[in-house]
């Protein structure tokens, strides 16, 4: 059985400022937990609730009641399967391909969405602002879908990020030039903004290409979603290359 100690650890996890002290985060969902099994996240332990023990029978598990797991998941109905895992060391971006690089994103959805992307289309290194939401957020791992385990995710200043590589730079803005007029280059970083301020302007004065995507329906729309843009732009970055 779970014990006490072990609940209280994990009610904490939902705390930012905990994943980082105790370098652990926790998952929830059977595809996920699997997901994260059969990666190379380091496992601390799972908890299971009796209606879900039979999809573990290969893997050690503990015992944890409906109402304790109801205690210290992040969501309404708990979906019986609960896992720790440890934070994993961060690698360096490298300048071998495309670079997707977030600006102060803070919807956990929308992040969530994001990795799921990063995995679709084989972009390996994502790099977040310090200020974008933490991707070990419980509703930022629950939206990727296990697709965290596949991307390289660091947190980075990005004019840091801009000033140290020798890749061209491409933000989306509103204003930019058509994403289907414009000449991506086979690598390089694609700079996505915050939900409703779009890129900072100390990061606009250094972007090389200003794109955008072309809207063909009655101008009523202010903008899109960023993680529906983010699809749209890595899509055509990868059908021309």
């Amino acid at each position: 059985m779970v014990s006490k100690n072990q609940l209280k650890l994990i009610k904490s996890l939902h705390q930012k400022k905990y994943r980082n002290q105790y370098g652990l985060f926790f998952v929830e969902g059977l595809k996920t937990v699997k997901e994260l099994l059969a990666s190379d996240f380091e496992l601390e332990y799972v908890l299971v609730t009796k209606s879900m023990i039979a999809n573990f029978e290969e893997a050690e598990v503990l015992s944890i009641s409906e109402i304790d797991l109801k205690k210290i998941s992040a969501f309404q109905s708990p979906s019986g399967v609960l896992a720790v895992f440890k934070i994993p060391q961060t690698k360096l971006p490298t300048n071998e391909d495309w670079i997707l690089a977030l600006d102060s994103i803070r919807d956990p959805g929308n992040l969530g969405t994001v990795i799921r992307l990063c995995d679709w289309f084989g972009v390996q290194n994502l790099v977040c602002s310090p200020t974008t939401v933490d991707c070990y957020n419980p509703k930022v791992l629950q939206a990727t879908m296990g697709s965290i385990t596949r991307v390289n995710i660091v947190y980075q200043d990005l004019m840091e990020l801009i000033t140290q590589s020798n890749l061209p730079t491409y933000g989306a803005f509103m204003d930019g030039n058509s994403i289907y007029e414009e000449k991506f280059s086979e690598s390089g970083i694609l700079i996505m903004g915050n939900e409703a301020n779009g890129i900072s302007s100390d990061l606009e004065k250094m972007m090389e290409s200003k794109v955008s995507i072309p809207q063909f329906g009655i101008s009523t729309t202010e903008s899109l979603n960023v993680a529906t843009a983010t699809a749209i732009l890595l899509n055509e970055i990868r059908r021309t290359w």
